[in-house]
């Protein structure tokens, strides 16, 4: 994995871009492996090469900084700036699901996401948990999400193009903003409140909005709680009481594993 950047690291000039809309950076500590608290992921994963660096400044207190280099020609580059960009792009369709971005920053080779900073550690899927509460009500909030206007976000069912018949890639359609990926390492739950937060929203897609709280069931499961636990969890969702039996199969089918196929049984 390449390297990863702290905030002394980046170029000068890069940095003098940032402090023009922040104030000036006081204090500044990288996010590491298996590090929480901040909107970003703790292990790193799609951030290789990259800033994930909280930052602590004179007029607009704490944020977190998520940078890569540009490996493209700006937002129509590829890669991982091309990702980032998406995510900026979808991030004012997430308000009050996860943290919005506060300024972005393109210079020096790098594009930089400053976001509001969430205090608070990952969400515990586990047995025993205290959290599903909180993972509860922002799922069921996620279900109301639409994509942002001006903006192609890829359908869900384009992921599994090499799995999908076409007339099952037409029962995955719809209309809701989905994260796709919604388990502990992408949830944060705030020190303050408890409130759960979903992060990482560069492989948003639309689709039925009853995926986002069936891959959520699905990390429950992954996490050790019992299959009967999860479903029942997901039997509370109006949207997965609604999904179209077929469209379920069809997913279930292309995910292929056995915690997905777990869902038959709900």
């Amino acid at each position: 994995m390449p390297e990863r950047v702290g905030w002394e690291g980046l170029p000068a000039g890069l940095r003098e871009q940032v402090e023009e809309r922040t104030g000036r950076v006081v204090e500044a500590t990288t996010v590491d492996e298996g590090r929480s608290g901040s909107e970003g992921r703790s292990d790193g994963e799609g951030l290789g090469g990259s800033l994930a660096t909280v930052v602590r400044t004179e007029r607009q207190g704490r944020l977190f900084l998520k940078g890569v280099r540009n490996d493209g020609d700006g937002a129509g580059g590829g890669g991982r700036a091309a990702a980032l960009a998406y995510e900026q792009a979808v991030n004012r369709a997430v308000a009050g699901v996860g943290p919005s971005v506060r300024h972005a920053v393109r210079g020096s080779g790098w594009l930089v996401l400053a976001f509001i900073h969430v205090d608070g550690r990952h969400a515990d899927f586990r047995p025993g948990t205290h959290d599903l509460a909180a993972v509860d009500s922002v799922v069921k909030r996620m279900a109301r999400l639409k994509a942002p206007r001006g903006v192609r976000v890829p359908a869900f069912a384009e992921r599994y193009a090499d799995r999908l018949a076409p007339r099952d890639a037409e029962l995955l359609a719809g209309e809701t903003l989905l994260h796709t990926d919604v388990r502990p390492r992408n949830v944060l739950i705030g020190h303050a409140g408890g409130h759960a937060y979903v992060v990482d929203w560069a492989r948003a897609a639309t689709g039925p909005a009853w995926v986002d709280p069936a891959r959520t069931a699905v990390a429950l499961m992954a996490a050790g709680q019992p299959v009967d636990d999860a479903l029942g969890w997901l039997a509370t969702f109006p949207a997965w009481r609604r999904a179209d039996p077929a469209a379920v199969r069809a997913f279930v089918s292309a995910a292929d594993d056995d915690h997905h196929r777990c869902l038959l049984e709900g």
